[in-house]
């Protein structure tokens, strides 16, 4: 009988030290919205709003090229009925050989600036990435998830968020700089 208490007391002891285990575990598992760090970080809309003015840029030069060769067609056309049978051979070559190089060179426009795009995109996330890193040892965290409702977390209690400190943090870092 008096064996009873030293053991209730002894499980009591062993499962208090285990909860206390666990909860302090389950502190160190959280996570962040990747899409609203995105979204909210000061930088990536300066460096969208730049990207958005180069590729605009580089789109209307090949825009203004396209209404060149188009204007060209137009003329060919009009003129068409006074050239010999030689002289619209040549022409349309001519023609046809400038519409491949401006296809050309649309492509390797287009190839740019998806290549840029990513390159900004990517110079974010390494910010982002840094910022999250440093926070986390900072904080004594063993994993801070990155949720991007893609399905790699599907539940988390809210406490265990940290998208709106990571954002205010990295946004006041940026603004440091």
């Amino acid at each position: 009988m008096k064996k009873l208490p030293i053991l209730l007391a002894a499980v009591a002891v062993v499962l208090s030290g285990f909860a206390l285990y666990s909860s302090k575990n389950a502190s160190e598992l959280v996570y962040v919205d990747v899409n609203k760090l995105l979204e909210g970080y000061k930088r990536t809309k300066i460096v969208r709003a730049e990207f958005e003015v180069k590729a605009k840029t580089m789109s209307a030069n090949v825009d203004s090229l396209m209404v060149d060769w188009q204007n060209e067609l137009k003329n060919y056309e009009k003129e068409r009925s006074k050239m010999s049978k030689k002289e619209i051979e040549l022409k349309q070559q001519l023609l046809g050989n400038k519409q491949q190089q401006l296809n050309n060179y649309q492509q390797a426009i287009q190839k740019q600036i998806q290549e840029e795009d990513k390159k900004v995109t990517q110079t974010v996330i390494n910010d982002i990435n840094d910022y999250v890193t440093e926070y986390g040892k900072k904080h004594k965290h063993k994993i801070i998830f990155g949720a991007s409702g893609g399905g790699n977390i599907m539940y988390a209690d809210d406490a265990t968020n940290l998208t709106e400190t990571i954002l205010e943090g990295l946004n006041k870092e940026f603004e440091g700089k």
